[in-house]
């Protein structure tokens, strides 16, 4: 079978069926006692007592109600396979595409959540081709739910689905929905899942997708996302390959901070400063603040304050008198006027001269502006919304801020994280965006390829969503029709995108090659070991663990098994 980007198919029907060995993955278990750790891979994990997990489920249930409840277990699940599935791709990166998925249902095994057993399986990552169709024997959630609420007419295991969710979309760079068909909630023997592309659901997916939205104002697009600038083009599940009206999709921890805390002061009138890297999409959070706010039918007056001459900030932000200099030939608001009732977004403020710093300390406070050229006083009732890209406390000390503006602005502040900390996100942001380069160039591009999935994850981001949408773009436009989108598509001017490897130990578990700090193998001259022999070394001690199983070896050198076999044979190793 094929490396990444293959077509796997399976039925229970088939004969010959080979479930891979999971003693790859159990290797990545590891129990620190004395440090009160529990480690799989380079995740820490927990043992907690199922009763426990019942009673707190319970507890949102009947705190919460169950919609609510629901949404939050499977956005927890929905992490948890994201999370998984990265890791899957590492422990079996040369392994076929078939072998490598089913890591997750293996994993979750040997979680102590569930026994997986496949009915139906049908993969092609290259194509963007997916169906799976499973048996979830002894569930702990059905377990925990039958023990709270006892039979009822409605499927139970929400963390399950979101975790297939989580782990299947990650997996194939695209959206997957799962749905539980049958649960032993429901009086059924066994539960079941089957899960396919979001959008061979129907139009009753979004009864499904819903469950993955965090926050209300998540569902709202205040403006085409064709006429928003690149830092707000957010992601969103979409259930269909054109525009919808979700707006903003996000799962990970820090997305649903900043959510948060921007729906508990939308409704107040307190200044709200955005802080972050350029391109994490600050301006469609102050867009999404106004619409929550008192102020949402009023006008929404966005200024990026480096994008206007030093020499006219003050007429853009006040205003100007006709006469006031040559070439103002009409009287003309500004930006503050054009806010008046509503909200006034100053992008990049830390850019502001100390002149212009000054007048805008005087609007927030007194609620008054002066055009350029006029001695009339103006009485304006705006809320400022800013954002900034720049250290201002640093600033402040270096004398390039005040400091009087900056304590009037950092009422509420709110740090949106970079893209490299909300890696949950990519494989949500990454579809989006190629859908939406499908639809502006007219190309058909089926997907994303194992390899360029693993290295949009791992890549560092330092230009954020603004950065992958001009990547994926561009990864769009070379590409050929009809065809999946690679690596040598996507990083072509010059990224900086590292390989995940992994080398064998002496006890037999991975490690990530970064983090070996000694290798006691045999020394070369100069006290280092020499390449042969450090390979000789790898390739006996693989075959060792795999017992003399050749694919299994493979998979713990993370290379494939034609490749184990010529290493083989270069180094004269007899299996």
């Amino acid at each position: 079978m094929s490396n990444a980007g293959a077509s796997s198919k399976w039925s229970s029907a088939l004969p010959g069926i080979h479930v891979p060995e999971i003693h790859d993955l159990a290797n990545r278990l590891r129990f620190a006692p004395q440090q009160g750790r529990i480690w799989l891979d380079d995740q820490r994990m927990m043992l907690m007592h199922v009763a426990s997990l019942g009673a707190l489920r319970q507890e949102l249930i009947e705190s919460l109600g169950k919609e609510t409840a629901r949404g939050l277990i499977t956005r927890i699940g929905y992490q948890a396979g994201a999370s998984d599935a990265e890791m899957a791709k590492k422990l079996r990166s040369g392994s076929s595409t078939y072998d490598s998925f089913l890591a997750g249902p293996q994993l979750v095994s040997l979680e102590g959540i569930v026994h997986c057993e496949p009915v139906a399986l049908d993969i092609d990552v290259g194509k963007g081709r997916y169906f799976g169709d499973f048996h979830l024997i002894d569930c702990f959630e059905a377990e925990a739910h039958l023990n709270s609420y006892g039979i009822g007419d409605e499927p139970a295991c929400w963390m399950l689905v979101g975790y297939a969710c989580g782990y299947t979309s990650t997996f194939m760079g695209r959206p997957i929905l799962w749905r539980e068909t049958e649960c032993k909630c429901t009086g059924h023997s066994k539960c079941r899942v089957v899960g396919r592309p979001a959008e061979e659901w129907g139009d009753d997916a979004l009864d499904d997708l819903r469950f993955l939205q965090i926050g209300d104002f998540v569902k709202f697009n205040p403006t085409a996302p064709d006429k928003l600038p690149a830092t707000s083009r957010l992601a969103t599940l979409s259930a269909a390959g054109t525009d919808n009206d979700f707006g903003m999709v996000g799962i990970s921890s820090g997305f649903s901070t900043v959510c948060h805390l921007v729906k508990k002061v939308a409704p107040t009138e307190a200044t709200v400063l955005f802080l972050g890297e350029s391109g994490v999409g600050k301006e469609i959070f102050s867009h999404n603040l106004h619409r929550l706010s008192n102020r949402a039918k009023g006008p929404f007056i966005a200024v990026n304050c480096a994008s206007i001459p030093e020499q006219l900030i003050e007429s853009e932000l006040f205003g100007v008198e006709r006469g006031a200099f040559t070439g103002a030939t009409v009287s003309r608001p500004g930006r503050f006027e054009r806010a008046h009732g509503g909200t006034l977004f100053l992008d990049e403020i830390g850019t502001l001269s100390f002149t212009a710093q000054g007048k805008l300390l005087r609007a927030l406070q007194e609620g008054e502006i002066e055009r350029v050229g006029d001695s009339r006083i103006r009485k304006v009732d705006v809320r400022v919304i800013a954002a900034t890209n720049v250290d201002l406390r640093a600033a402040v000390k270096d004398g390039m801020f005040r400091e009087d503006l900056f304590y009037r602005l950092n009422v509420f502040p709110i740090r949106v994280p970079p893209l490299r900390d909300r890696r949950d996100d990519i494989p949500l942001l990454m579809n989006w965006f190629m859908r939406r380069a499908c639809a502006k160039h007219g190309k058909t591009i089926t997907g994303f390829r194992e390899r360029a999935v693993d290295a949009l994850i791992n890549y560092r981001w330092p230009g954020n969503v603004r950065e992958m949408e001009n990547l994926v773009e561009r990864a769009v436009i070379l590409a050929d029709e009809g065809g999946a989108l690679d690596l040598c598509h996507l990083f072509t001017t010059g990224e900086e995108v590292t390989a995940t490897t992994f080398v064998v130990q002496k006890d037999g578990g991975l490690q990530q090659a970064s983090d070996v700090e000694e290798i006691d193998f045999l020394s070369g001259p100069g006290g280092l070991p020499t390449l042969a022999d450090t390979e000789t070394r790898m390739l006996r001690m693989a075959i060792a663990e795999a017992k003399g199983n050749l694919s299994m070896a493979a998979r713990l050198l993370s290379i494939s098994r034609p490749t184990l076999a010529y290493r083989l044979k270069k180094y004269k190793i007899d299996v």
